[in-house]
């Protein structure tokens, strides 16, 4: 009971924030004796953080589909991270990623690249301004986020507020875009895990499930009210302090 409610909170704080889960799950596992290596539990979190995106963003998600060139925009910003990512893991290569060295660095860089993101004007809005061009940088860029330690959130934030959306903006898009990525997640998970015939699929954590949900969805909401008041140097600042502590462990 305490792993998995420890494990609602990873998932669902750090799938949201721009402080990379990857960091966050690798200083936990050294510090305590909770295991993050179960695939049907990582399956069910990441259907509870795709179920609050979804509701949360219900209204935003009804308006997309009945908007061809935004839903065209949104599958044009996924479009490179779920190619690469399935690419990624058909060819074995995630495992080779996952160094705490690695980790270490590109959760400082990016926090250090998300600093330098937010001093841009906003010159953009996400209704009016989001645009081809837009999208496909922003999906190229977000791509960058199968390395462990970038942060998906992180970096599709920082791709936005380097082309002038505001910082709920840059949120909001980052939200959105991050709702195909869960899908795949979850399906691919579900798809390897019936490929294995080990385990009944009826037998997902629906504890997880409602775990993750609601730290996602509180996540979400409170997340989108602090942009509205704040920068976002408190996130810069503790990533470099996560990121610090993690190249500590990793060249010792």
């Amino acid at each position: 009971m305490l792993e998995i409610f420890i494990l609602s909170i990873v998932q669902g704080v750090t799938e949201f924030l721009p402080i990379s889960s990857s960091a966050h799950i690798n200083l936990i596992s050294k510090f305590t004796n909770v295991s993050f290596s179960g695939l049907l539990l990582d399956i069910s979190l990441h259907i509870g953080s795709f179920l609050a995106v979804i509701i949360y963003f219900r209204k935003d998600i009804f308006e997309i589909f009945k908007d061809f060139r935004k839903l065209s925009y949104l599958v044009v910003a996924v479009t490179p991270i779920l190619v690469l990512g399935f690419l990624i893991a058909k060819m074995g290569f995630a495992d080779n990623l996952r160094t705490l060295k690695l980790i270490g660095w590109m959760t400082i860089i990016f926090g250090v690249l998300l600093f330098m993101s937010d001093k841009s004007k906003i010159k953009k809005n996400y209704k009016s301004g989001f645009n081809f061009k837009d999208a496909l940088i922003i999906g190229l860029i977000h791509s960058i986020a199968l390395i462990p330690g970038v942060s998906r959130s992180g970096v599709a934030i920082t791709a936005c507020r380097f082309l002038s959306y505001s910082r709920v903006d840059s949120a909001k898009i980052s939200f959105l875009i991050s709702i195909p990525t869960l899908l795949a997640v979850s399906i691919y998970g579900i798809y390897t895990l019936n490929l294995n015939k080990n385990i009944d699929l009826q037998s997902i954590s629906i504890l997880s499930i409602l775990g993750s949900f609601f730290f996602s969805y509180i996540t979400i909401k409170y997340f989108l009210e602090f942009l509205k008041k704040f920068t976002l140097n408190f996130f810069v600042y503790y990533r470099i302090i996560i990121g610090v502590i993690i190249l500590f462990y990793a060249y010792n």
